[in-house]
């Protein structure tokens, strides 16, 4: 007979929404990842620390944090919560909130803006989010790469700020050759409208401004608190992202200026254009205006009318046309409108 299986409530659950886990230990093994069918009792650690990165589309995250030692009840709310907007929280050494990221489906990379909410202690650096996102996977391919840089979870944290840096360097590079290509076209002989092409550009670079500028503020406010209330080395990584993130907001903050001059610029050339169909058209109309009366004056249903007897009458009516037509071009040309 097979030996009875234990009833599951006896059984020890696995960690919900684990998305990947590493336990960082000093010494010659300085990283392991545990496996996604962890439970929650691999996570008693006696050295080290670890880094749990959880999926909040699980609904039972919530609950396995809720009984997770070492969180506050703010702490919580921040690792599960569904706001858009950043933030960044110091608490009698901890430090927790909310951080932008690109979103990254399956098969590319996109630039959908996405949210990683994080936990930093002196033992464990918990990270959620509820979709996919690419800076993320960048730190975690760098810690498979040289898992020894990473002493305390505050240094996990700060690579996490320093790909994001990066992530956004690299988009800047790529909105600028958008913008590149389409100030070749719109300072074409030809030019054409650009505006559509243009928006989405400048609205992607306004939103990475208004968001990196508030990851700033947050920072520098941060950096700026007691020293009893932040954890052990945050001090130096604040400097070190506050510098990184500023060279960042300058880039950005160019190309921002450099979209919405080039918007002015389209503005500008298709108000010309617009206003040089207009004086065609004035010009047409004023040499149309004579000949128009003259034939009005002609068309008239009364007696007495010039030229109605004879012959040799629409010969002079066409005469008196083109006389009409020769005024009208030598009155514009005196008034210097031609």
């Amino acid at each position: 007979m097979f030996p009875e299986s234990p009833p599951m409530s006896l059984m020890t659950p696995a960690v919900p929404g684990l998305v990947w886990a590493y336990h960082f230990r000093p010494g010659s093994a300085p990283c392991s990842r545990l496996p996604l069918d962890a439970t929650r009792s691999d996570l008693e650690v006696s050295e080290g620390f670890l880094w749990l990165h959880l999926n909040l589309a699980d609904s039972r995250v919530n609950a396995f944090l809720e009984n997770f030692p070492g969180l506050s009840p703010a702490a919580i709310a921040a690792l599960t919560t569904h706001d858009t907007h950043a933030a960044v929280t110091l608490d009698e050494q901890l430090l927790y909130g909310t951080l932008i990221d690109f979103q990254r489906d399956f098969a590319s990379e996109t630039r959908d803006i996405g949210w990683l909410h994080f936990f930093v202690s002196g033992k464990v650096i918990i990270t959620t989010r509820l979709q996919p996102l690419r800076s993320i996977d960048r730190v975690r391919a760098a810690l498979e790469k040289n898992a020894a840089r990473y002493k305390r979870p505050i240094d996990v944290f700060e690579t996490i700020v320093a790909e994001f840096q990066r992530t956004l360097i690299s988009l800047v590079m790529e909105l600028t050759e958008e913008l590149n290509q389409i100030e070749d076209f719109v300072y074409d002989n030809a030019p054409r409208d650009e505006r559509r092409r243009l928006a989405p550009v400048r609205r992607t670079v306004v939103r990475l401004h208004r968001h990196l500028r508030t990851v700033l503020t947050l920072l520098r406010r941060a950096a700026a608190a007691d020293d009893d209330e932040m954890p052990f080395g945050f001090d130096d990584v604040a400097g070190r992202l506050i510098g990184r993130l500023e060279a960042a907001d300058h880039d950005v903050y160019a190309l921002q200026e450099r979209a919405r001059l080039l918007h002015e610029e389209i503005d500008s050339k298709l108000s010309s254009e617009t206003n040089r169909h207009l004086y065609i058209l004035s010009i047409m109309t004023a040499f149309m205006l004579p000949p128009t009366l003259v034939t009005g004056f002609f068309g008239m249903n009364t007696s007495s009318l010039p030229f109605a007897e004879g012959i040799g009458g629409t010969a002079y009516a066409l005469a008196l046309i083109v006389f009409s037509v020769a005024a009208a071009w030598w009155l514009l040309r005196r008034a210097g409108i031609l």
